[in-house]
């Protein structure tokens, strides 16, 4: 393929990425990995799409920071740092194919049950953050799958849509933030990421600011279908890529 087609594909897929993120806070790297890594190495795509994953949150986080609820996403940020190492620890013992079908297969469940509209409301938040938040650091750590457990955890709690939004956002750019200097000095950050990252960023800020606008036209109950889907697809794509389908 031609790199002149290589950018228009890029553009296009971060572009969609972009409005996947903007509209419901997250599914950016959901989005864009799993076709990036068809036409470039992992180990450009995935810096590449983290930056730009962390210029998306933040574009949401500006644009709704006053409906960013700290008191939730600090315990859950703490506790998945927590998690983190043991997720590696997982990583390193456990066989890689078993490790990511076993956990997609819950995550796809428990989105599906939420979907078809199972709820049980967890009166006591602050005893949830702990274990929400330690299995999130776990699937970062194991899977660089963070999002699932956080996701599902604000949908069962009923969280409003610019809450959920703009708090996961904000969840998900301070952890991105935290893992651009891990790559800095595993010397992931070459010329060619940088390159790829600047010439792809005006699509993913477009799409971000499309996804923002489409936000405010989709209701409630939509918006918390779309997110359900997104953690359904996440959970088939770590089946997928733990029986080596991807």
């Amino acid at each position: 393929m031609g790199a002149i087609a290589m950018v228009i594909i890029g553009l296009f897929v971060l572009f969609s990425a972009g409005v996947t993120q903007g509209l419901t806070g997250f599914g950016f790297n959901l989005v864009s990995v799993p076709i990036l890594v068809i036409f470039l190495p992992p180990k450009i795509v995935v810096p590449v799409t983290l930056i730009n994953s962390a210029l998306t949150s933040a574009v949401i986080v500006f644009k709704a920071r006053k409906w960013v609820d700290v008191k939730r996403i600090w315990p859950l940020m703490i506790a998945g740092i927590a998690g983190m190492p043991f997720g590696t620890y997982l990583l390193i013992v456990l066989e890689v194919g078993v490790l990511k079908v076993s956990i997609g297969v819950v995550i796809a469940l428990f989105a599906v049950a939420f979907l078809v509209g199972f709820t049980k409301r967890i009166k006591n938040e602050k005893l949830a953050f702990a274990p929400v938040g330690f299995v999130s650091g776990l699937l970062t750590g194991s899977m660089a799958m963070s999002g699932p457990p956080v996701i599902l955890f604000f949908t069962n709690q009923g969280i409003s849509k610019r809450v959920f939004r703009a708090s996961i956002a904000a969840y998900f750019m301070v952890l991105t933030l935290a893992t651009i200097p891990i790559f800095a000095i595993g010397g992931l950050m070459t010329q060619e990421v940088i390159t790829y990252t600047i010439l792809f960023m005006p699509a993913v800020i477009i799409g971000a600011l499309t996804g923002i606008v489409v936000a405010h036209k989709v209701g409630e109950g939509l918006f918390k279908k779309i997110a359900l889907v997104l953690v359904i697809l996440a959970g088939l794509l770590a089946i997928a890529s733990g029986l080596g389908v991807l």
